[in-house]
């Protein structure tokens, strides 16, 4: 299994492969479409993030020691961004996702290229996912 780092500069190279944001942004549109889809049980106010414009759920599951990641989100572009952060976080310890670094967010460029709503939907997302994480590492202790 790929460490989160590992991961990240998978998607940092693929982005790296475009040449302009129009290319990028067909490519998370693409990503969001590979998303594994969020059970309908969970399409709920309890799961849904707050701070994003538009509707994105995210639940999570512990097995094996790994954290497993699902979503959904209403809009295609927000429905990219939550599936690369899902690739990078999902089955990861609890504690490798508390630690992890999310500079690749900057790398990709994709703060930059969003609205600012959008945006602070993804430190949403973001702090969100450490959340869980943090929830499943307190368990675990």
């Amino acid at each position: 299994m790929a460490s989160i780092q590992e991961i990240q500069d998978e998607i940092v190279d693929e982005f790296s492969m475009f040449e302009d944001w129009m290319q990028r942004y067909e490519y998370m549109i693409d990503l969001g479409k590979s998303l594994p889809l969020i059970d309908e049980a969970f399409k709920t106010d309890d799961y849904i993030i707050k701070g994003c414009q538009s509707k994105v759920w995210v639940h999570a599951t512990m097995e094996d020691g790994k954290v497993t990641f699902t979503a959904d989100s209403d809009a295609i572009i927000t429905k990219g961004i939550i599936a690369i952060l899902i690739r990078a976080f999902s089955n990861q310890a609890p504690q490798d996702i508390i630690e992890a670094d999310t500079a690749f967010i900057d790398e990709i460029g994709l703060k930059e290229h969003l609205s600012p709503t959008r945006a602070n939907g993804l430190v949403s997302m973001i702090k969100q996912i450490k959340l869980y994480a943090v929830a499943y590492q307190t368990q675990l202790n």
